[in-house]
């Protein structure tokens, strides 16, 4: 979803795209643009997949860095049960961002960090800079101990986009996120999502990021199996773990466990961060067939709300709710908790922050799990593998 959505915003945006070190595009239009992008972005994604630049970073930073076994470092990357996505700090086309609200995603931070469960994941394409931006500026203000600033993780993302094609390219995106996230080292730098024919270079970039201590821990995003095992057996040639994987999991897309992909995780120790855990918000019981969203977010609504198995595992989600004096997004994030992942939604108010991070203060019992398995499995509204309802 979240790649798609970029490509949606560049076109949107099209001036801005030299932010990113993308040539002037030479099609017809902006629409042929998109396409050509999108075409090379799914086909990426719905396949298997098969020069070291000046580190930003201080040099002791960099050298110590160098000093440390690589599988010793990225082993040493903990992270908590739950994190907060930051997809909408900046994106205006698919959340409505309005620099306005910035106050609001400031005491998300703050309170994240009072719980110390202060692990925000972004990337370079979201709001073309911004959401990092964003970051960077509330740990620089909030953080005024080294104890406050130790307690922050930030994930971000290199944007496989159809022109990066060079290892060179990924090395200096990151120092690009790093200056714009305050400075400090990224702890986990992922590939956004796998491109049709540069993946092994964007592997080498992920190394030397790495390696010039850049980052301390690197994963992918979107990636399938036989992806993901080829960039594990690539970085392990350098001693560099792969640390992780982002994919999208939620009741409503359960591609992971039913194509293998979870398992295959769990058995090269790959920790799964598992976003749009709420499914662009349609768990947490706000909307209905009379209440859609706006934006691109409406098309799905309309099939969604049409799908009766729909409407009978909200019915068991607010059930679940109710026996634990908790909230249905609450039931949708322990569904992916007990599956063994790390969910990360998306918090753009101090309400929604408070609801996502309580979702710690109780777990689903193994027969509640069952009903969700159950239930979710039945529902066919949601969106398919190549998000072709978002390109409609």
């Amino acid at each position: 979803m979240k790649p798609l959505s970029f490509l949606l915003l560049v076109a949107t945006s099209y001036h801005q795209c030299e932010a990113l070190s993308a040539p002037t595009p030479t099609t017809n239009s902006r629409r042929d643009f998109l396409q050509t992008a999108v075409a090379s972005t799914i086909a990426a994604a719905t396949t298997t997949a098969t020069g070291a630049a000046t580190s930003v970073l201080p040099s002791a930073v960099a050298n110590a860095a160098e000093s440390v076994p690589a599988t010793n470092s990225a082993a040493a990357l903990k992270l908590p049960p739950i994190g907060l996505g930051a997809w909408a700090w900046g994106d205006s086309l698919f959340w409505g961002y309005n620099p306005k609200n910035d106050n609001d995603l400031k005491e998300v931070f703050d309170y994240a960090l009072s719980k110390n469960l202060a692990f925000f994941d972004t990337a370079e394409l979201y709001g073309l800079g911004r959401s990092e931006s964003l970051i960077g500026k509330y740990r620089k203000e909030s953080c005024t101990t080294k104890e406050d600033e130790e307690k922050v993780i930030v994930a971000s993302k290199f944007g496989a986009l159809p022109w990066r094609t060079k290892r060179e390219d990924v090395v200096k995106a990151c120092e690009a996120s790093v200056k714009r996230l305050g400075g400090k080292p990224i702890d986990l730098y992922q590939i956004h999502f796998p491109n049709a024919y540069a993946n092994e270079a964007y592997w080498d970039g992920l190394g030397d990021a790495y390696e010039q201590g850049l980052v301390k821990a690197v994963g992918v995003s979107n990636y399938g199996v036989d992806a993901m095992r080829a960039c594990h057996a690539k970085l392990a040639e350098r001693g560099i773990k792969l640390t992780s994987n982002q994919i999208q999991m939620s009741l409503l897309y359960r591609w992971p466990i039913d194509n293998g992909l979870l398992d295959a995780c769990k058995e090269l120790d790959v920790k799964v961060l598992s976003y749009s855990p709420l499914a662009l918000g349609f768990l947490v019981g706000k909307y209905n067939k009379d209440n859609l969203p706006n934006g691109p977010r409406s098309k799905i609504g309309k099939q969604l709300f049409e799908d009766d198995a729909f409407d009978n595992l909200q019915v068991i989600m607010k059930d679940i709710a109710a026996k634990h004096d908790a909230v249905p997004s609450q039931v949708a994030l322990n569904w992916c908790i007990a599956k063994g992942t790390i969910p990360i939604p998306g918090a753009r108010t101090l309400k929604q922050a408070k609801q996502n991070l309580a979702t710690l203060d109780w777990t689903l019992s193994a027969e509640e799990e069952t009903m969700l398995d159950e239930a979710s499995s039945k529902v066919t509204g949601f969106i398919t593998r190549e998000y072709t309802i978002l390109l409609g």
